[in-house]
């Protein structure tokens, strides 16, 4: 049996989708919650094979629930399962560690199989969602040349999910020097945030 946890606000979709697993032979729905605060505590206790995670939760979203378990090395297969199909967030999703990305208007018996799928080791998305990916990965490289090493290592963590502590540490540098390597990151990939940085890194295959 694959064990699924469901992290979703919408009580009608949680409930339906609980349904739908407990009436196959394969999927054992357990951990039905309607927020990711106490995610860690419940994976630890649950113990899912796979997790339907939704994006847009109250208190904490879906991909920070990722980048949490994913540190506190608790992190079990994740399927985004959301209405968001802009590229960033798809891109800050895997990067976080989901395995899949299927919006919620694909089909009950689609999305049972894309939880099979990654069990098996594949990955999931709804086709309009792979269609972004692929585009993105087509889109020319920037010029890596107009990053430093230190700025292509600093950038580097940053996909990672390191903090700007930990870049510093792992990079031996201080807290000052990362900030200014994350300024000129900026300027030089034309971005104004964190998650552009790293969806831009990500989309552009800068560290394939």
């Amino acid at each position: 049996m694959i064990r699924v946890s469901i992290y979703d606000d919408n009580d009608s979709l949680r409930d339906t989708l609980a349904l739908l697993f407990d009436a196959t032979d394969d999927l054992l729905p357990l951990g039905i919650y309607s927020n990711a605060l106490a995610v860690v505590e419940n994976v630890t206790r649950d113990l899912p094979d796979v997790i339907l995670m939704d994006i847009d939760m109250p208190g904490r979203t879906g991909i920070e629930a990722v980048r949490l378990l994913r540190d506190a090395g608790r992190l079990p297969k994740v399927l985004m399962l959301t209405v968001f199909e802009d590229t960033e967030r798809i891109f800050d999703a895997i990067s976080a560690g989901a395995v899949g990305y299927l919006l919620k208007k694909t089909p009950g018996d689609r999305i049972a199989d894309a939880i099979r799928e990654v069990m098996s080791g594949g990955a999931a998305m709804t086709p309009s969602v792979a269609l972004k990916v692929l585009a993105a990965f087509h889109q020319p490289k920037p010029n890596q040349m107009d990053l430093t090493e230190k700025e292509r290592e600093v950038l580097k963590r940053l996909v990672e999910g390191d903090s700007y502590k930990l870049i510093a540490h792992h990079c031996g540098i201080s807290m000052g020097t990362v900030r200014t390597h994350i300024v000129n990151i900026y300027e030089k990939l034309h971005v104004n945030s964190k998650s552009e940085a790293v969806a831009k890194a990500l989309k552009t295959g800068m560290f394939r």
